[in-house]
């Protein structure tokens, strides 16, 4: 390949079309951060601060525990956290011990759980010491291979008098009682020695990572990710996002070294999250704001906006309800926003209204980017020039990344450009495969010209100039009367409307046509618009047989853990109405 590897003029200035460096360990990453800038700041939380060398030395220590405790190499281990300043060297204290990490999400119920360390096969799990979390844990773990419970409690990341304070007034979350056969934090690093195991790696060949996902169209999967997946992501992302630093100044790649703060806003148990912002800020030196619960406060998100102006917050990574949220918020005026360098949109479509809305309310620029939780999980990005960003784009595939659109009906066949058909992903970030599941391994991989390509379930296109357009998801789609109906495009129009914060469109049963279109709207607080004024709206842009036919207004619309509006549920929802 070409250094402009592309089929665009559009190519972001400097940035390779090719990458090396990633066959390395992930967390290598780590022990790089720490030996460059051990006493620069790593983990933020509630004023409580963990420098690069802490947390190497806990990280370190959690692997000779795990060691200890008869993890060996291959063995899974759970984390079962939110984002508390335990995460990191948690994460990275298990691939240090050669072991795979689990991620799950703090909300889940006891069966979920208890389904996925049981499908993992997880030896061992940490769990924050909490009411609600500490009791789900232990209803969870019976009847799996659970043979080691890490409690983690808050107060030790806590400033000295903030912990005293809290520990008096019984304000740091604690669960009711603790099983004595389970492992306190504190006690387990205080007690290992600061040595981790000489484990051999292959980071090509050894998985990393083990997220699940899939959990909105059926039964949660295993993606399983090497260590080299991450890496790809964590090369190849300092490069691409070039942004000037001072007014006035030439773009360049982000810098190192402590220059930058990144909003912990977005799961870590998520690979967004994980990768964009936990990860990415140890790899560039970073300060990492720690936020548990983004929708604190009085109204719900302000703690959020506190963060950001308490810690000159740069770099945010967030889902497209993030965005909507500060949007909407209305003591947003009265916070300092302007740190804020750099937004990356993904998760889910980014509505170009609702992009244009955020940036005219906060200053700050939003760039639209494409991933999944199979590709660790970038895979394409607009590029971070305003005058090269195309609006409502995920433009395009990242250093040493091919996309192809194919045929939905086989995924073999490559489409001509500026057609609509299956996004297939081929990279070094791409998955191993899915845990324990060869027959979905069988329906989403595909060999073309000698390459293994990743079936997406995403449909989209490449215009003229190379930027790629998600048009919506493959089993989104909605038939009516024969025509194709994607439920993004119409999303798009009620965004578009001033009384609209949040939309999402199914298709529902219909005699005359097969199916027809369904609104479901958030409204913009103390709006009154009405459900014949939003069709009006919708029939002066789309074509008849793309307006909603009926449009339901909701307090709030079913997301998923990052956010991301789930169609599913909705559709359930009419489902039972039958």
């Amino acid at each position: 390949m070409t250094d402009k590897h592309w089929p665009t003029s559009n190519w972001p200035d400097g940035v390779p079309g090719e990458i090396s460096g990633y066959n390395v360990p992930l967390y290598s990453v780590l022990d790089n951060a720490a030996q460059k800038w051990p006493n620069n700041v790593y983990t933020i939380f509630n004023g409580g601060t963990k420098t690069f060398a802490q947390v190497k030395d806990t990280a370190d220590r959690i692997a000779n525990f795990l060691v200890s405790k008869g993890v060996k190499k291959g063995d899974r281990v759970a984390i079962f956290l939110p984002n508390i300043p335990h995460y990191p060297a948690i994460y990275f204290g298990i691939l240090k011990a050669g072991a795979v990490c689990v991620t799950c999400n703090p909300m889940y119920t006891v069966e979920e759980l208890k389904y996925q360390l049981s499908d993992a096969g997880a030896k061992a799990v940490f769990v924050m010491d909490h009411p609600l979390f500490y009791k789900t844990a232990t209803e969870a773990i019976k009847s799996t291979k659970i043979e080691t419970v890490v409690i983690c409690n808050v107060k030790s990341y806590l400033p000295a008098l903030k912990g005293f304070i809290g520990g008096l007034l019984g304000k740091i979350p604690k669960a009711e009682n603790h099983d004595p056969a389970h492992d306190m934090f504190d006690d387990a690093i205080k007690n290992a020695k600061p040595e981790p195991p000489n484990i051999d790696v292959d980071p090509d060949k050894d998985l990393a990572l083990i997220i699940y996902t899939g959990g909105t169209t059926g039964v949660p999967k295993g993606a399983a990710l090497q260590h080299r997946c991450f890496m790809h992501n964590l090369i190849a992302m300092p490069e691409w996002v070039r942004i000037s630093h001072e007014p006035g100044k030439e773009p360049e790649p982000l810098r190192e070294g402590g220059f930058h703060s990144f909003l912990g806003v977005l799961p870590w148990y998520h690979s967004f999250g994980m990768t964009l912002v936990m990860l990415m800020a140890c790899k560039t030196g970073s300060k990492l704001v720690c936020v548990p619960d983004p929708r604190a406060g009085n109204p719900p998100f302000t703690e959020t906006l506190k963060a950001v102006q308490n810690n000159k917050t740069t770099f945010v990574a967030g889902v497209p309800t993030i965005y909507v949220a500060f949007t909407n918020h209305p003591l947003l005026e009265k916070f300092d926003l302007s740190s804020m360098m750099s937004c990356g949109s993904g998760g889910a479509p980014m509505p170009v209204e609702a992009a244009k809305k955020f940036e005219s309310k906060t200053g700050a620029v939003i760039f639209e980017g494409y991933g999944l939780s199979e590709t660790a999980p970038v895979v394409s990005m607009n590029p971070t020039d305003v005058n090269k960003r195309k609006f409502g784009s995920i433009g395009f595939p990242i250093p040493s990344t091919d996309v192809k659109i194919v045929d939905t009906d086989t995924g073999l066949k490559e489409l001509p450009q500026g057609e609509d058909g299956e996004i297939a992903v081929h990279g070094p970030q791409v998955m191993e495969g899915y845990w324990n599941r060869p027959d979905a391994n069988e329906e989403v991989f595909r060999q073309i010209n000698g390459k293994r390509y990743f079936l997406t379930g995403d449909i989209g296109n490449i215009d003229d100039n190379g930027y790629i357009t998600i048009t919506d998801r493959k089993k989104d789609l909605i038939l009516v009367g024969g025509f194709n109906c994607y439920p993004r495009e119409v999303e798009e129009v009620l965004y578009g409307h001033q009384d609209v914060q949040n939309a999402a469109v199914i298709g529902i049963p219909d005699d005359k046509s097969g199916e027809s279109v369904k609104a479901f709207v958030q409204k913009v607080p103390g709006s009154a618009v009405t459900e014949q004024e939003l069709m009006d709206f919708c029939k002066e842009k789309l074509a008849g047989y793309k307006r909603p036919r009926s449009v339901e207004f909701r307090d709030e619309l079913p997301t998923s853990v990052v956010g991301k509006v789930l169609r599913r549920v909705l559709r359930d929802e009419e489902v039972g109405k039958v």
